[in-house]
């Protein structure tokens, strides 16, 4: 998506220099040659990062500054300026400029500072969104009647105002990161962003680069600097998901940075100070992992300050009743279904099954289910053979043969054409999701498909 820059300066060769070199280096460039101007279009148009002047013949950059935090609080704006003083410099920071830069300016280090905010005004929009998203999962990954939940939830609410590093443990499709993301918004840093990463999804000649940030030249490729997610976490919180995924190499590093504090870049010299809370999960036995040489000891003690252990869902199934009226509502409303019912049949099915896959497999059972039930009601026959037979349920049941008899073979594959068609609709199409959605393979998904285009 294209970046637009706004500059705001009465001199037109200064506008006319940030037009053309940031739009070679692919901006949108809107200009404005005084306050009043700047003003005007701050109300129409939307931006990514406003660099003013200070001082203009109609005004002051404040008035600039003070109008477009006004309307758009969450977009960066730098100060230029020739008349540098530490006053006008403070003042500025208070009004909440992002950075403040003096004429004559270096051209590369104007290029990497605006380049710089825009990423952090991506990540805190990105931040503004996942805010959204939790306020709407909170209210059913923790709808929950179960003793063994309580403790949990009340360790949240003490923990979320300390500084102290957390490890959640957990089997997969549990919630983890949710968790996080609630300690993170109790947290006195919730205005702050909150960032994830996956310590087990990324190669691990990639890894440290992407926690470290790197500087131009450190390595093939390396084009320009590059912020590292210890640093975009500033203020806020950085999830380490799936720890007993990382290296032994990268465990010493992270030791290094919650002893000191500081990072370096990958291919620099200066230590950089950062502030922020530092979280982890893990779906491993760690105590295991370090007995085994597979996890440092002296790091597991470090972030197990306060540990927390999170149930799987089968040892809290009286949330199983709940969990389902509430994917029910969300699934019926995504696809403009009426409200379905679940029969108790099915509901004791559910309670039955042991659910390996946690919440998550029950929130994607629940969606094929709304998915592809034509009825009003959802009966054992929707249910999946695998958890039918898990739970010892036959596999044929309540269905009726006319008298006459008919096609069973005809009948089979009409019933496999119209469940084909629909997953392809509900998945706009993307093959490999519907396949998911059907608990097929994709390659028999393929051959499925196959018989009926012929």
């Amino acid at each position: 998506m294209t970046k637009t820059l706004f500059v705001v300066d009465d001199e037109q060769s200064m506008c006319r220099f940030f037009e053309l070199t940031f739009t070679h280096l692919g901006y949108r460039v809107i200009t404005a040659s005084g306050v009043s101007e700047a003003v005007g279009i701050i109300d129409k148009e939307k931006y990514d990062v406003l660099l003013t002047d200070m001082k203009m013949e109609d005004g002051q950059g404040l008035e600039v500054l003070e109008a477009s935090k006004k309307k758009n609080p969450d977009t960066p704006v730098l100060i230029m300026t020739a008349y540098a003083s530490t006053d006008t410099a403070i003042e500025a920071m208070k009004l909440g400029a992002s950075d403040y830069l003096t004429k004559p300016f270096n051209v590369e280090e104007v290029k990497l500072v605006i380049e710089n905010q825009v990423r952090t005004s991506a990540l805190v929009k990105e931040n503004i969104q996942l805010k959204k998203q939790l306020k709407q999962v909170q209210s059913f990954e923790f709808i929950s009647n179960s003793e063994v939940m309580r403790p949990v939830l009340a360790m949240i609410d003490r923990v979320a105002q300390l500084e102290a590093t957390v490890l959640v443990q957990g089997e997969s499709g549990t919630g983890k990161e949710l968790i996080m993301r609630m300690i993170h918004e109790k947290s006195n840093r919730s205005q702050g962003p909150f960032i994830a990463i996956n310590c087990g999804a990324l190669p691990e000649n990639l890894l440290e680069s992407e926690l470290f940030g790197y500087e131009k030249g450190a390595f093939t490729g390396a084009d320009q600097q590059k912020m590292g997610l210890f640093e975009a976490a500033k203020g806020g919180t950085l999830f380490l998901d799936e720890i007993g995924e990382l290296p032994l190499h990268m465990q010493v590093k992270l030791l290094r940075v919650l002893q000191e504090g500081k990072i370096r870049r990958v291919g620099g010299q200066r230590e950089i100070n950062i502030d922020m809370r530092i979280v982890a999960a893990t779906n491993r036995d760690l105590e295991e992992e370090v007995t085994e040489g597979r996890f440092r000891e002296d790091l597991f003690y470090r972030i197990n300050v306060v540990p927390i252990e999170l149930p799987p869902l089968r040892q809290r199934s009286e949330d199983i009743p709940l969990l389902v009226h509430h994917f029910v509502h969300r699934f019926c409303s995504k696809y403009s279904e009426p409200i379905k019912e679940i029969h108790p049949e099915v509901m004791s099915a559910l309670l039955k099954y042991q659910w390996p896959g946690n919440v998550r497999e029950l929130e994607n059972t629940v969606e094929r289910l709304i998915a592809l039930t034509v009825d009003t009601v959802v009966r054992m026959e929707h249910l999946s053979p695998k958890i039918r037979q898990v739970i010892g349920a036959p596999i044929v049941h309540d269905i009726s043969i006319p008298e006459v008899g008919f096609n069973l073979e005809d009948h089979l594959e009409g019933m496999r054409e119209a469940y084909l068609k629909k997953s392809l609709k509900i998945c706009d199409g993307v093959q490999t999701k519907a396949a998911e959605l059907l608990g097929i393979s994709f390659r028999s998904f393929r051959y499925y498909l196959s018989k009926v285009k012929k």
